[in-house]
């Protein structure tokens, strides 16, 4: 049996015990496993599952996800300070679709990714990606041989300190971690683009207490919510936020563009993949709705340099 350490608030205890009080395989697994074909049905034809950014454009503002979504990538890839010639690590790159997006789109010659999902490292694989190299790994153990001049992390924070974690006190530590490992991966000089998924507000009737239980515990177990202040935190000994902007209702409008996609597939959904994943999705995306419009949550995009 392994003791269990007094650890004063706000550190992180590697060896905590109780809820569960590590992020691990299992919980990507239930979050990001289910199928590829299912995420292909819903999410934009590349396959981000983060929000688009619907900014206006010359010929008035962005209705369409697809070109929502590339938006997205085009502010993180500047928010980085990125150049064909760089070597970058997305931390947490699910399908691929910012690996496909910076490799080629942008023509970047050494383009890194890591994710604990499988079933992801597979598409990854599927779509041939050039001058990119993706592994199934947890960020923790991870070493790279050779120090990267830019990072991009989207919505991956979220997923490294749990529930108990954060009711411990001990979610500031986790954060810290992951920006002191961060730094050691880069160069001097290094930018990092970071976007998040930021807690705001408290429900205060049942239904959306309960919604926000649902996508927490069942939808995406192991993980929660930043707030800002966390974020500012936890990054400051190691880099410098130079930049942050809110997105609220653009993960809004992607969420409700999700939600109609998923209800426009939905006998095929519970065709193949099952009532129970139809029904539990449709909550999900419909609490999301919710939850941006009430801002229970929010969303932030920071440009972070290395000190």
């Amino acid at each position: 049996m392994r003791t269990r350490m007094h650890v004063p608030p706000g550190q992180f205890n590697p060896d905590s015990q109780g809820e569960k009080t590590v992020s691990n395989k299992a919980d990507i697994t239930v979050s990001y496993d289910v199928s590829n074909d299912f995420f292909r049905l819903w999410l934009d034809e590349r396959m981000n599952y983060t929000s688009a950014n619907f900014d206006d454009g010359p010929n008035g503002p962005t209705e369409s996800l697809e070109i929502a979504q590339m938006n997205k990538l085009a502010i993180l890839y500047d928010y980085a300070h990125l150049r064909p010639d760089m070597r970058v690590l997305d931390i947490g790159c699910g399908w691929g679709a910012n690996l496909q997006y910076l490799s080629a789109d942008r023509g970047v010659r050494d383009v890194h990714g890591i994710t604990l999902s499988d079933a992801q490292h597979q598409e990854i694989l599927r779509r041939r990606l050039p001058n990119v190299v993706a592994s199934v790994c947890d960020y923790r153990t991870y070493e790279p041989s050779v120090k990267f001049d830019a990072l991009i992390s989207i919505c991956m924070l979220e997923h490294t300190a749990t529930p108990a974690q954060v009711r411990a006190g001990e979610h500031i530590g986790v954060y810290r971690d992951y920006f002191r490992r961060a730094h050691r991966w880069t160069q001097p000089g290094a930018y990092f683009a970071l976007q998040t998924i930021l807690r705001n507000s408290i429900p205060r009737n049942r239904k959306d207490i309960e919604d926000m239980a649902h996508i927490t515990y069942t939808m995406f177990p192991g993980g929660f919510a930043v707030r800002l202040s966390e974020v500012m935190e936890s990054a400051s000994r190691y880099w410098e936020v130079v930049e942050v902007k809110t997105r609220r209702l653009d993960y809004l409008r992607t969420c409700a563009q999700w939600l109609e996609r998923l209800r426009g597939h939905e006998q095929r959904i519970r065709d193949r993949f099952g009532e129970r994943i139809f029904e539990e999705y449709d909550r999900y995306l419909s609490a999301c709705v919710t939850a941006f419009e009430k801002n229970y949550v929010s969303l932030a995009q920071y440009s972070l340099k290395r000190i």
